[in-house]
């Protein structure tokens, strides 16, 4: 078991050590030895981490996206608009050709 008392690390303490872990090259273990933390706690937060990394959310997801990539699905997006735009326009003309064609 474990002991009564359970020290609690912030958000930001948890997020420096595991950007310690991943920019040292180091291990967990000795990352945590460095910090005076237990190991199995800084290996969890990692692999957490890990996890809203690939799920796509927590602090590493899009706010982790680096700015040409924004940038790229920006305009990505804006391209795509552009072109439903200029479908949704031969649509609407398409349909009053017929509703005349149906009227004669």
């Amino acid at each position: 078991m474990g002991s009564k008392y359970t020290k609690r690390y912030s958000q930001e303490y948890k997020r420096d050590a595991i950007e310690l872990v991943r920019s040292s090259g180091r291990s967990v273990t000795e990352v945590a030895r460095e910090l005076g933390i237990s190991s199995e706690s800084l290996r969890g937060w990692v692999k957490k981490d890990r996890a809203a990394q690939d799920a796509g959310s927590g602090p590493s997801g899009r706010a982790g996206q680096s700015a040409a990539d924004r940038d790229e699905e920006l305009k990505r997006l804006r391209k795509l608009t552009a072109e439903q735009a200029k479908t949704i326009e031969i649509l609407k003309k398409a349909t009053a050709f017929f509703v005349k064609e149906s009227d004669r």
